[in-house]
């Protein structure tokens, strides 16, 4: 499927020159780095105002604005004028990053020296006396060909910022009792650009009801469905009423954007839901997320923001899991390749069946065993069919989430690790998650912040991209994994150490 619901990223590229320095020392630079930026496929406007003053950055500005430039380079091609440098940073409505030449050999340390390791330190104060976050990576000043791998990474930062500051979150129904970690403020969405809309699940289901008479629409989803599930389509009877709860989704999304551009939802899965339309919601969840749109379970809309930041920074569906029970030692076949992890680092994430195909090893459509057994005494399924399930797809994997405390202040957790490729002899969505360090993460973070049971999944290593976006975002409470040697705040260093 076509990712859909993803900003296209338009780079800007705008070199700098302090007024003592020759202008065309930052030109030669800037050509050897648009070179470099070209070979990796990096496609970015080069800014034709190099900047000297604050006319020149006005003129800057203009030029990147009229060229729908959404993210911009600051790159010192020497020393720089801090001034009209942070100037443009300041006035322009999209993420920046800033970096610095390095000198390229002996013979230039006269007439071609940069002092630009100088004008970072000028930069970054400025920077402060501004109060403008921008993005400067670890190893700030280099050379054209390690500047352009940074900016390739500044690109997928940059859209994860520039996705979420055009986002809408629609929620369906309240947010559940028993579930009361997914009742968190929004007050924080505002605060990031974020706009809310929550709906009741009779809006659902009257917007479900209205998409009835769609059949032309419905037929082509359903067939859609039914070639994505091939072999793993078990109730081929039920594919209509899940193509038309598809397709009232996106006939809502299209309606309800206004001044946004991009959406995730999360809604009100159960269990009034089964009994009301007659099935599970999952699979068609896990057909939006697919493409895009995530849709988190339970009304859990910082769940949803943060599966959509996890697909900006991976640039590849990702998915919401529970992380959910603990791995039997049995279940794990002897030499097992446990990833760098401890076997007490092993955990089980799940869900009932919203993980696109994509993101499975192999998947079918079945029924979710936990609602059968609550709303049709573990008889036959009818109205709980409707879930897409199998291992998660064994690989590289990144686990996120964003979430605000009960007073309005934001944290994040980011954690990297491998789902394995063993069999997790259960039911669902669901796979062995292997990450150094997670049962010491598990309690002093997880469990010490007191975040909730669902966490963001994504199918690459994307952690660093994710720990400068929500730094980028403000956000300055970010959990990680530490090693054994580092404490977590509040850890008992007697029972560390013993």
């Amino acid at each position: 499927m076509e990712l859909l619901n993803t900003p296209d990223v338009q780079l800007a590229i705008v070199g700098v020159s302090r007024d003592c320095f020759p202008v065309e020392l930052t030109a030669k630079r800037l050509d050897a780095l648009m070179a470099e930026l070209a070979k990796l496929g990096i496609e970015a406007h080069r800014c034709s105002t190099i900047i000297q003053s604050e006319n020149d950055t006005m003129a800057a500005l203009d030029e990147v604005e009229q060229e729908g430039c959404n993210a911009a380079v600051i790159y010192l091609g020497n020393f720089g004028p801090e001034g009209p440098t942070t100037l443009f940073a300041q006035c322009f409505g999209g993420p920046v990053m800033v970096c610095a030449a390095a000198e390229e050999a002996k013979a230039g340390l006269i007439g071609d020296r940069g002092d630009a390791l100088c004008g970072m330190l000028n930069c970054s104060y400025n920077l402060g006396l501004r109060d403008v976050p921008a993005y400067i990576p670890q190893y700030p000043v280099g050379l054209p060909a390690d500047l352009a791998a940074k900016i390739l990474e500044f690109e997928s930062i940059a859209r994860v910022v520039v996705g979420l500051s055009s986002l809408k979150v629609f929620g369906f129904g309240p947010r559940p009792q028993d579930f009361l970690a997914c009742n968190a403020p929004v007050k924080p969405f505002y605060d990031l650009g974020i706009e809310v809309m929550e709906n009741s699940e009779l809006d659902l289901y009257q917007l479900y009801r209205k998409a009835a008479g769609k059949t032309d629409e419905i037929q082509a989803v359903a067939a859609d469905m039914q070639a994505e599930l091939g072999p793993g389509c078990t109730y081929g009877d039920l594919l209509p009423k899940l193509a038309q709860l598809e397709v009232a989704l996106f006939d809502f999304m299209e309606a309800n954007l206004g001044a946004s551009s991009f959406a995730v939802f999360g809604n009100k899965c159960w269990p009034a839901f089964q009994e009301v339309f007659g099935f599970c919601p999952c699979y068609v969840n896990s057909r939006l997320a697919g493409r895009g749109i995530p849709v988190a379970c339970e009304v859990d809309l910082y769940g949803a923001v943060s599966e959509y930041m996890v697909q900006l920074a991976s640039n590849h569906p990702a998915t919401l899991l529970d992380i959910n029970n603990s791995v039997p030692a049995d279940v794990i076949p002897k030499g097992a390749d446990l990833k760098g992890a401890a076997f007490s680092d092993l955990f089980m994430g799940f869900h009932c069946g919203n993980t696109c195909s994509a993101c499975m090893k192999g998947c079918s459509l079945k029924y979710q065993l936990i609602m059968n057994r609550l709303l049709e005494d573990g008889g036959t399924p009818d109205i709980t069919r409707g879930t897409l399930e199998g291992q998660l797809k064994p690989g590289p994997m990144t686990m996120f989430r964003l979430q605000s405390t009960p007073d309005c202040q934001l944290r994040s957790y980011i954690a990297e690790g491998e789902f394995l490729d063993i069999d997790p002899c259960s039911f669902g969505g669901i796979g062995i998650a292997a990450v150094p360090e997670f049962a010491r993460f598990y309690r002093h973070i997880l469990i010490g912040k007191r975040y909730p049971h669902h966490g963001a999944f994504g199918f690459k290593k994307v952690g660093k991209i994710l720990f400068e976006a929500v730094k980028l975002l403000g956000v300055t409470d970010i959990g990680t994994p530490l090693p054994k040697h580092l404490l977590y705040e509040g850890e008992n260093p007697f029972e560390l150490f013993a």
